[in-house]
């Protein structure tokens, strides 16, 4: 069984190398993408939807923000974890992420290998 993911990510060349990362490197199947707040949260709020991990940026298209996925995802399913991957991940935006929900922040710069390994170990899990 593979694992789910969901990526929000506005700018699609690293919409798209995540999304082949992720299946290259830990067999992660992208569930669905989008580019900014309302469909992101109108995606993943729906039950129809499968989804194990959504990797969220926070700078997103205009009129919405990371921040607002993570708010409207607070009551997801146990499962369900929620990353961010941002190239804002000082201390003050990881505090907020972690407040609003946020089982982890990459920063884009320097730690998208650590973002990895978080959804590897979670891909691992999910196929004990």
């Amino acid at each position: 069984m593979a694992l789910k993911a969901y990526v929000v990510e506005d700018n699609v060349s690293i919409r798209e190398s995540l999304v082949e990362a992720l299946a290259e490197l830990a067999g992660i199947v992208t569930s669905g993408v989008a580019g900014n707040e309302k469909a992101a949260v109108a995606w993943l709020t729906n039950p129809d939807n499968e989804w194990d991990v959504a990797i969220v940026d926070l700078v997103l298209e205009p009129g919405g923000s990371g921040f607002g996925v993570l708010n409207a995802l607070k009551n997801r399913k146990p499962h369900q974890k929620m990353v961010v991957l941002t190239g804002t991940a000082n201390p003050n935006v990881r505090r907020q992420c972690e407040a609003l929900g946020g089982d982890g922040v990459f920063d884009k710069s320097i730690e998208t290998d650590a973002l990895m390994d978080y959804c590897l170990r979670l891909a691992q899990d999910v196929r004990k």
